[in-house]
This record gives structure tokens, C-alpha cells and sequence, in this order.
């Protein structure tokens, strides 16, 4: 180096910036990371409060389909569905059905009421409730007719509960009757023996293990249960001997369980005409606007009657097999 050079300044040195510059730079940085992250999570709150009001929105709508059309209509007949297997459980469960049969009696735009049925039966519990609300129902409201509209099939349990209807219509096809009462099980004794397998139960009552399919029938059991169905069958002949009265042209079979087609049924005074939802509202009710006032469960409903099902299939195990059903 010679006299006439200087030396090159160092980084601390340099003009217009600070001594600690780089600890400024990772401090903004920092804070740059923190604030980016503060608004990214504002984003996903919002995003999931925005999902959240869109599937609670949709529900809503679901939900008030039915809603929107009893609201507007004006005169019209009224429709409930009995579809399917009745049981505690399933759609058409008692407290569904009358749900439905309690908003369309209570609406003073609905004219009459039609209860579509399409069932092979089920629960005589269930069955019993439906027939008794609809007797309530109609003493209540003795303006409004109601009128049972069997489809394919309306039989034991499901023709239990619309034997209280004003008159009871049917397709020619339609297959009605079944008018009996069942308790159906296996028996694996003689198998258990080939198989060298031992049956051990253990019961702190005499009868606890009532017709255990492990073990032989017991004589003073089978007894017992032939007159437990006897005694439901007898309550399923006087609900349909109050319901249908002296339409009623009673045969040796019409109690035997046998079924008749909707035709047939007419002759033996099971149903009264022949006719569909859409001619009963149109040529018998007189208001041909049909509203459905079916009672549907929404999705969270659903789950939580889902979740009742299985804990009460798991405590009530013990009896599976041994509950009488109306089919």
C-alpha cells in the first residue's frame, strides 16, 4: 500500500446503515413469518366457518322443502307415507308416521288426508300406536277424512295400522291381508352334538333363557309362547273387526294369515275400492294439490337414531329372534 492510498471501509462502517442491521433484517423477517401466519389462519377460520354455514344452509333447504309447499298451498289434500319395515327403528316407525298425521290434521289448508301404505308389517307395538292415533286423530278433526292407499303390499302389521282409516283403496295387484302373528327361531341342538360343542348357560331364573336355540324345547315354554301369540293374534282380529265393522265378510281364512290381492280384498271386505293416491285426491278428497307431510329425518338425526339402534341391539341381544312381528 502506498502513502497515497486509503483504506476500504468495513461493513459496520458503511453509510446509512446501522451497526445491528442484521439482526433489524431477521427481526422484520420474524415478524413478516408471524403476521403471514396470523392471516393464514384468519383464512382457514373463516373458510371453515363459510363451510360450516353452507352445509347448515343446504340442510335447512332440505328440511324446508316440505315446509315451503304446506305454507303456500292453500287447499290441498295431504299425503303420508308408511313405507317399508315397522319398527322402533325404521322410517316407518310410530313416532314417524304420526308425526306426519298430526302436522297434516293440524294444517287448516288440507281438505283430506291420504296414508299411503307399502309395507309387509312389523311391529304390532308400533302398528297398534299408528291405528290408536289415527282413531284419536279422526275423533279430533271429524271434518277431515282420512283415506288408507295401499301400493304393492299392505300386510299384517302395516294393515293393522290403517284398518282405522274412513275407507281403505288398492290396486287390483296390490297384495293385502296377512292377518296373523309370528315368532320364528333355529334350533341347533342336534348340531351342536355332532360338532362336539357344549351349551353352557347360566341363568338365575327358571325361564331366563326362554327357547334358547342351544338347547331342546321345553313343553311348558312352547306352551307359553303359543298363547302369548294367540292373545296378540286375538287383539289384531278385534282391531280389525272395530276398524273396518260391517264391511267385514269374515271366512274360516281371513284370520289364518293368508294374503288376497287388492281385487280379491274387496270381495271380502278388506279394502273398499280399487284406486291410487293421485284419483282418491282428485275424485274422492277433491282437492287434486297432493303435499307430502311424510316425516323425513334430517342427517343428524339419522346418526343419532343409528347410534340408539346399536346399543340397543347390543343390550337386547338376548331376545333377538324371540320378539313376535306382524308379517
Amino acid at each position: 500500500m502506498t502513502d497515497n492510498e486509503t483504506p476500504a471501509p468495513s461493513s459496520s462502517s458503511t453509510p446509512g446503515r446501522s451497526p445491528n442491521w442484521e439482526r433489524d433484517l431477521l427481526d422484520r423477517l420474524a415478524f413478516a413469518a408471524l403476521t403471514e401466519q396470523r392471516r393464514a389462519r384468519r383464512w382457514k377460520i373463516f373458510f371453515r366457518f363459510f363451510f360450516a354455514a353452507y352445509l347448515l344452509l343446504i340442510l335447512v333447504l332440505a328440511q324446508s322443502d316440505n315446509w315451503g309447499g304446506k305454507a303456500l298451498a292453500t287447499r290441498h289434500t295431504a299425503l303420508v307415507d308408511l313405507d317399508g319395515e315397522i319398527s322402533a327403528s325404521s322410517q316407518s316407525s310410530a313416532d314417524n308416521v304420526i308425526s306426519g298425521l298430526r302436522a297434516a290434521f293440524e294444517s287448516k289448508s288440507t281438505v283430506g288426508i291420504i296414508l299411503r301404505a307399502n309395507s309387509p308389517g312389523g311391529s304390532p307395538v308400533q302398528s297398534g300406536y299408528i291405528n290408536d292415533e289415527i282413531k284419536r286423530l279422526r275423533a279430533k278433526y271429524p271434518k277431515t277424512p282420512l283415506y288408507a292407499v295401499i301400493g304393492d303390499v299392505c300386510a299384517s302389521g302395516c294393515y293393522y295400522a290403517v284398518a282405522a282409516a274412513d275407507k281403505i283403496y288398492a290396486d287390483k295387484a296390490s297384495v293385502v291381508g296377512s292377518i296373523g302373528v309370528l315368532m320364528n327361531g333355529f334350533g341347533f341342538v342336534d348340531t351342536m352334538k355332532k360338532i362336539g360343542v357344549e351349551r353352557r348357560l347360566m341363568t338365575s331364573g327358571e325361564h331366563k333363557g326362554f327357547l334358547d336355540p342351544f338347547g331342546p324345547v321345553k313343553p311348558a315354554e312352547a306352551k307359553h309362547a303359543q298363547a302369548l301369540l294367540d292373545r296378540i293374534h286375538q287383539q289384531f282380529i278385534d282391531t280389525v273387526r272395530q276398524g273396518r265393522g260391517k264391511a267385514l265378510k269374515e271366512t274360516k281364512d281371513m284370520y289364518s294369515g293368508l294374503f288376497w290381492t287388492g281385487d280379491d280384498a274387496i270381495k271380502l271386505g278388506l279394502v273398499d275400492e280399487l284406486g291410487s293416491a293421485s284419483y282418491v285426491a282428485r275424485e274422492v278428497i277433491g282437492a287434486e294439490d297432493i303435499v307430502d307431510y311424510t316425516f323425513r329425518e334430517n342427517v343428524f338425526d339419522r346418526f343419532a337414531r343409528r347410534i340408539g339402534t346399536a346399543m340397543a341391539q347390543t343390550m337386547g341381544a338376548d331376545l333377538l329372534g324371540r320378539t313376535p312381528v306382524l308379517k
